[in-house]
């Protein structure tokens, strides 16, 4: 007798752009695209402070710093959450505490560089931060937890760069996470929902049909996912199988 599993063979292709970018997601270029752009602000910020400091010996108003695209600590906050980056003015001062965000002393007080604000804004744009992916992520995935997302960053099936102090996660990649979890169902998920179709296969002769090939999947992350359109097909066909049983 042959094998149920052998009598149904799904010749399927999935054509996945965002999936085939987020394989292709190279973080030692990103890295080393940062490098680059760290060199260039450090020697931007070096001529923004030689500035600042002939500014001050020359008693400078408020007006001719920000002309110079100097700005307070409570103005440079402002320029950041005017242009969307919405970040409590605490956890801002926190990281010019920290030196996180570099500025230059004019007599008492501090100014930050526009050009220092202009790249934090860019880091916004393309990356979130862990505990904002994680946010973002379970939107769409309402079973991880964030230990759990954590332990994939760190083993690296959710890929990240370390920008200064802190890890960053392309929102390309995330973009792609959430897209696996709107339209694809992990191995899990795809027997859960075969079994309230009615039909019992158990998750080591569902893997081996994976590995062979006989049902298209994708690997994300480290881990395997069949499209919706995938299941719906492989569901379609063991009723099919079982209603020829029946004759």
């Amino acid at each position: 007798m042959v094998p149920r599993g052998k009598r149904i063979h799904i010749d399927m292709e999935i054509r996945d752009d965002v999936i085939d970018h987020f394989k292709n997601l190279d973080t030692e270029s990103i890295k080393k695209s940062r490098a680059r752009e760290e060199k260039s602000l450090v020697s931007s910020v070096s001529s923004v402070f030689d500035s600042a400091q002939k500014l001050y010996k020359t008693k400078a108003k408020e007006e001719d710093l920000q002309r110079n695209r100097l700005y307070s600590v409570q103005d440079a906050y402002d320029y950041l959450k005017g242009r969307g980056l919405y970040l409590s003015f605490r956890a801002f001062g926190g990281r010019i505490e920290r030196g996180t965000i570099p500025f230059a002393k004019v007599g008492r007080k501090r100014y930050i560089p526009q050009v220092v604000l202009d790249d934090i804004l860019s880091l916004g744009s393309s990356f979130y931060t862990v505990k904002d992916a994680f946010e973002e992520y379970k939107k769409h995935n309402k079973k991880i937890n964030y230990r759990a997302f954590i332990g994939r960053v760190e083993k690296g099936s959710v890929p990240s760069v370390k920008i200064g102090t802190r890890r960053l996660i392309p929102r390309d990649a995330v973009e792609a996470l959430t897209h696996v979890s709107k339209d694809y169902y992990s191995v899990s998920e795809s027997l859960d929902k075969l079994g309230k179709k009615g039909i019992r296969i158990r998750r080591n002769a569902f893997e081996r049909r994976l590995d062979r090939g006989r049902i298209p999947c994708t690997k994300v992350g480290g881990r395997r996912f069949i499209h919706h359109d995938v299941l719906e097909k492989l569901i379609s066909l063991e009723n099919d199988l079982r209603e020829r049983r029946r004759l």
